[in-house]
Formats: structure tokens, C-alpha cells, sequence
């Protein structure tokens, strides 16, 4: 039996609520409340009632329920709008319009606006009591399958990818999907996404787990060192080659190859990356016998591939052989949610690393790192949240410990308006420009420190220094 299937029986085998549910009430007529309540608590709900619409919202907020039965005119609100609330406080609550009032257009109205059911008064009691079954056991079994996609997620080796956002849980589920399968995976998304991180929970989810995980930067080395790297050599085989040496494919055999910033790649190494992935062969370079592997190719790179292709820089065969399932990796400024909960993990690890006292972000603190725009992404704010937890006197780490850029605070880069004409794309990329520009004033136009300090490959912020078309100034003397 699967895991899956072992957590899906835990649940359904589990022991049922001493409860029927748990039922809000939300009616101005106290007649109408009691009888309610009284009905429905004889079936064995657990009952609330509320006289007016804000009292309702009140009762959501502290407590939740299975099924909310709300009336149509209320002395404060109208139901409809009271409606729209409770379903923004709880998506996933239930609800039952009830009113004297019964027409086409209510019910529609209602029904269009997320309530479950349309009860008019007078009501049969029995329909009511099937209504609200029905209703509470659809919200039980929702909820039953959020627990259930939690407790599987929990089996998954995640504990180093934090996010709670829809994109990521989106992320989750595809990782899940594809790690037992033998397809090559094309991992897509800008510098700092976390690429390598999934490719490594790909891995462990996978029938290749106890085999190795082997990443590789291509874009760090030069053709022949990468050829020589990948590949491996005989002895003789180039000038400094003393000794026969294995390459990558081979310490990955029965694993997985993590092939970074793969658009780098020459084009005569992309032919000869397309032959292991059709056949599983490849020679050492100045070898003349064929080796057979088993390697799973995760790919990842920060650029467009698509038009990579059409400009003539990347193989489109070599494409479509890595293109096999594509996961994005959204930024992080589209997934601010995630902020938080990736600054307590960071100030946890930096407090552990630098073995000082458990650091707090205060509210003040937090505020501008969930207004900046992460450029550099996740990487960008861990350095960030390092920073900070070394120049901390204290528990508590507030504005005062985060870079200027971050704060309006002493700033050397200029504040500028955007164009009118503007997309939010061109203002990204205007502010990356300027970060980054920032960056190298302060290292003395060492581009090697900036990348270090953005903690990003050389040739990544070699990449951008060029797409952004940043001017490199002399090096001042020390």
C-alpha cells in the first residue's frame, strides 16, 4: 500500500466527532434563534447565535464553523454583503441564506454569491435538518482533504522550502507529481528562486534517493573544463590531464544530474548533453569506448530558453529533450505571504549559526521587507536577515538593522518616478538596475565581491550587469 493511501486510511478510519458540527446562527428575531438553536441542537450541533451581521463576523473570527445559517435582512447589514465578509474571513465555511423574503433573484443572488443553500420561512423542519447536513458534511469532507494533502506534503522532503502561498503549495504538488517518474524536469524561475532546492526535493522524492544528487554550475566554467567535468578524461587526453578522471555522469549513475544555468552551455556542449539524454552513452573526452549510464537530468536556468532558441543560442532539440515537464519558480515579490514565515526561518538558523539568543523581527522591521521587491529573491533576503542578526545587540531587530536601499534611509541610489508609459516590468527592472549598480559602487566595481555579497554566480551578475546594459567604471585605488 502507498503512503498515500496509508494517510488517506488514517483518516477515513479515524474516530468520529462527538458532534454533529458546529452551526452559527445569525438572525434578528430571538423566535426565530431559539427555535433554531433548539432544533438543531436536539440533532447534536453544536450552536452559536448571533442577533445582527456584525455579531456574526465577531463570533467567525474567534472560533470557525461548519455551517453558518444566515438571514437575508438583518437590522444592520444587508445578508448579502454580510455574506461576502464571512466568506472572505473563511473561504471555506459554509452557508445557508434564510429569509421571508424568498424570490428567484435572492436565491440566485445568493447562490452566486458562495452560499450553499436558499431556505425560506416558513421551513419544513426535516428539509432544513437535511439541508444542513449535507452542507456540514461537504465542509467536514473539505476540510478532511486540506488535512489530508498537509499530512502527505509533511512525508515530503520540504523542510528546507518554506512557503504557505498558493504558489508554492501549487510547486508542492507538482514536485510531488513528478518525482517518482523517470522524466527530465526544466526548473525555471530568476536568480535566487530556490531552483536547486527543488531540484533536491525532485530527488529525495524519488526511487533515486539513497543514489547521489550531483549539482553542477554550468555557467561557472569555461567549455573545455565543463566537458572535462562532465564527461570526465583519459590520461594524455589535454595538456594537464596526468590522470584518467571520472566525470559527473558517471558519480551520478542510478542518481540525479543538476544541470544549473544551463543556457550558458556552448552549443557544441548542448549536442553533447542531447546525445546522453537519447541514448545514455557518452565517451571520455579523448576516450574511444562508449559508457552506458542511468542519470536523471534536472535542468534549471534564470533566462528564456524559447528565445534562446530563436536567436540561435540554445539547441531546439536540446530544448524540447529538457522541456519534458517545466516547473516555474514564481519570485518572491509574488508570493509575499511568503515573507514572514522565511524571515523566522532565517533569523532561527542565523541565531543557531552565530550562537546567540533567538531573534525577533519587530512589526516595524517586518514591514519594509514585505514592501521591498527582492530582486535577488530569497537569496537577497536571507543575506539580509544575516546581516541583521550579526549587527543585533539585542533580541528584537527592527528597521534600523536593515540595509538603507530597504528604508529610504541614507540611500546613494536616486529615488525616481517612473515613466508614465511605464509596465510594472520596466519599473523592476529600472529598481534591479539601480540595486545593483549600488551593489558595485560599494565593492569598488569588484564585480567578484558584488556576486559574492548578492550571493549569486559570477556569471549571473554578469548576465544582468549586461542585460541591464550597467556601465562598469574603473576600479578607484585603494
Amino acid at each position: 500500500m502507498s503512503e498515500a493511501a496509508v494517510i488517506a486510511r488514517k483518516f477515513n478510519d479515524a474516530e468520529p466527532a462527538a458532534i454533529s458540527g458546529t452551526v452559527l446562527i445569525i438572525d434578528d428575531e430571538a423566535g426565530i434563534r431559539e427555535s433554531l438553536q433548539t432544533l438543531l441542537e436536539l440533532e447534536g450541533y453544536d450552536v452559536e447565535t448571533a442577533a445582527t451581521g456584525q455579531q456574526g463576523l465577531n463570533r467567525l473570527s474567534q472560533r470557525t464553523f461548519d455551517l453558518i445559517l444566515l438571514d437575508l435582512a438583518l437590522p444592520d447589514r444587508n445578508g448579502l454583503d454580510i455574506l461576502a465578509e464571512l466568506r472572505a474571513q473563511d473561504p471555506g465555511v459554509s452557508v445557508i441564506m434564510i429569509t421571508a423574503y424568498g424570490t428567484v433573484e435572492n436565491a440566485v443572488r445568493a447562490m452566486q454569491s458562495g452560499a450553499a443553500n436558499f431556505v425560506q420561512k416558513p421551513w419544513d423542519n426535516e428539509k432544513l435538518l437535511a439541508d444542513v447536513r449535507a452542507a456540514v458534511a461537504r465542509h467536514r469532507a473539505e476540510e478532511e482533504n486540506v488535512q489530508l494533502k498537509r499530512a502527505l506534503k509533511q512525508r515530503y522532503n520540504f523542510e528546507h522550502i518554506i512557503g504557505k502561498s498558493e504558489p508554492m503549495l501549487k510547486i508542492f504538488d507538482l514536485v510531488a507529481q513528478v518525482a517518482p517518474s523517470r522524466s527530465t524536469v526544466l526548473l525555471q524561475g530568476e536568480s535566487g528562486t530556490g531552483k536547486e532546492l527543488i531540484a533536491k526535493a525532485i530527488h529525495l522524492n524519488s526511487q533515486r534517493r539513497d543514489r547521489p544528487f550531483v549539482p553542477v554550475n554550468t555557467g561557472s566554467m569555461p567549455p573545455d573544463l565543463l566537458e572535462s567535468t562532465l564527461f570526465g578524461h583519459v590520461k594524455g587526453a589535454f595538456t594537464s590531464a596526468i590522470a584518467s578522471k571520472k566525470g559527473l555522469f558517471e558519480v551520478a549513475d542510478k542518481g540525479t544530474l543538476f544541470l544549473d544555468e544551463i543556457g550558458t552551455m556552448s552549443l557544441d556542449t548542448q549536442s553533447k548533453i542531447l546525445r546522453v539524454l537519447q541514448d545514455r552513452k557518452f565517451m571520455h573526452l579523448g576516450g574511444i569506448h562508449e559508457l552506458q549510464v542511468d542519470v536523471r537530468i534536472i535542468a534549471a536556468t534564470n533566462v528564456d530558453l524559447r528565445q534562446m532558441v530563436r536567436e540561435g543560442k540554445f539547441r531546439e532539440d536540446l530544448f524540447y529533450r529538457l522541456n519534458v515537464i517545466t516547473i516555474d519558480l514564481p519570485p518572491l515579490r509574488q508570493r509575499k505571504e511568503d515573507i514572514p514565515l522565511l524571515v523566522e526561518h532565517f533569523l532561527h538558523k542565523y541565531s543557531q549559526e552565530n550562537e546567540r539568543d533567538a531573534r525577533h523581527i519587530t512589526p516595524e522591521g517586518l514591514r519594509p521587507l514585505v514592501a521591498y521587491s527582492w530582486p535577488g529573491n530569497v537569496r537577497e533576503l536571507e543575506n539580509v536577515v544575516e546581516r541583521a542578526v550579526v549587527l543585533s545587540s539585542g533580541i528584537e531587530i527592527g528597521s534600523e538593522l536593515l540595509p538603507d536601499h530597504m528604508v529610504g534611509r541614507g540611500s546613494t541610489m536616486p529615488v525616481m518616478e517612473p515613466r508614465p508609459d511605464a509596465s510594472l516590468f520596466d519599473i523592476l527592472e529600472d529598481c534591479e538596475r539601480r540595486i545593483i549598480t549600488d551593489m558595485l559602487e560599494k565593492c569598488n566595481w569588484n564585480q567578484t565581491e558584488a556576486a559574492e555579497r548578492f550571493r549569486v554566480p559570477l556569471s549571473t551578475l554578469n548576465q544582468k550587469i549586461k542585460r541591464l546594459n550597467i556601465e562598469i567604471k574603473k576600479k578607484t585605488r585603494e
